[in-house]
């Protein structure tokens, strides 16, 4: 299981994580919420229809409040008022790990601190 040593969240942009082994990454907001774990959020996908933005809902997402669950993961509250669904420190590492392979395989030199541009359309966490 991968542990996080140190969050770094910027309400208005990204969150940024450390993991115990030194690996780092920082995952813009707009794609974190997109991504929502939650069942209501997985079964838009499931439907192929996007978990966010919905019809009426803003273009752009903040975080209102984030909290710990335990030592699995993050609980986000967003501004557009969503708040169900668990990041788990598992699936994270795994986005994170995905997006520096994917920069490194397209040769742009991806690096373990950088930001991940993309996150998968369904969690798998």
């Amino acid at each position: 299981m991968a542990e996080v040593t140190d969050i770094d969240i910027d309400r208005q942009r990204s969150v940024r994580l450390t993991f115990d082994d030194g690996f780092g990454c920082e995952l813009p907001l707009d794609a974190l919420r997109r991504a929502c774990p939650c069942a209501t959020c997985r079964s838009y996908r499931d439907r192929g229809e996007p978990a966010w933005p919905r019809p009426g809902q803003p273009a752009t997402v903040t975080i209102e409040d984030a909290e710990l669950v335990g030592a699995w993961g993050l609980s986000i509250r967003w501004s557009d008022g969503h708040s169900t669904g668990i990041y788990s420190w598992d699936a994270l590492r795994q986005w994170c790990e995905r997006s520096v392979g994917a920069a490194l395989d397209d040769g742009d030199g991806g690096s373990p601190g950088g930001l991940v541009t993309d996150l998968p359309e369904a969690f798998e966490g």
